[in-house]
């Protein structure tokens, strides 16, 4: 019974003192601030690793290969998406697919219906590894996107392409030292 009252005991007090530690003293325990900037980054396009890939399996200028799964396949022929560069989301969390370990996930367009897929390419001559920026966010990308975080999910909903193909956060465009990122044909599309 004393431990289920302890336990009680502290979630009461995390709840009360909000993103506090614990210290054990001998006789009771004592809140101590604990910094919110770590647990608490905010939600930036900045935190997000894009890269220019090349498809090979994915080429992100790390010196290996990442291997990733995609439903692509479907929209764009395989032979269509040999040796052509892209735009690479590479850090979430690796996830089994089909049973293939996922370590990346290509960045596509779809119109409204999603019958229509394309991928977001960077210019030609963006050299392979290369981070996608977005002016106006400065920042580096987490190394791994908390799930539990919706990092991604939050941020997702506000890529797209507009009315002259260029793929954009908000109204910001997917930006390499060669220029601009963009999709074949895709206006106003939603970027997955």
């Amino acid at each position: 019974m004393q431990m289920r009252f302890q336990i009680v005991a502290n979630i009461w007090y995390a709840i009360v003192c909000n993103r506090w530690e614990w210290k054990e003293t001998t006789t009771n325990k004592i809140c101590e601030a604990k910094p919110k900037a770590a647990a608490e980054a905010e939600i930036s396009i900045s935190r997000l690793d894009i890269r220019v890939g090349l498809i090979t399996k994915i080429d992100v200028g790390e010196g290996s290969t990442r291997t990733v799964v995609s439903g692509l396949v479907k929209f764009i022929p395989l032979e269509e998406m040999q040796n052509r560069k892209v735009c690479v989301l590479c850090n979430l969390k690796p996830a089994t697919m089909r049973g293939i370990k996922s370590q990346a996930m290509v960045l596509a367009a779809s119109n409204s219906d999603h019958t229509k897929v394309e991928l977001v390419e960077p210019p030609e001559s963006a050299a392979v590894g290369e981070r996608v920026t977005f002016p106006g966010f400065e920042g580096e990308p987490d190394d791994v996107l908390n799930p539990k975080k919706k990092v991604w999910e939050t941020l997702q909903v506000d890529l797209h392409t507009d009315s002259e193909l260029v793929a954009l956060y908000k109204d910001v465009p997917f930006t390499t030292t060669a220029g601009i990122c963009k999709v074949s044909s895709i206006c106003d599309g939603s970027i997955r």
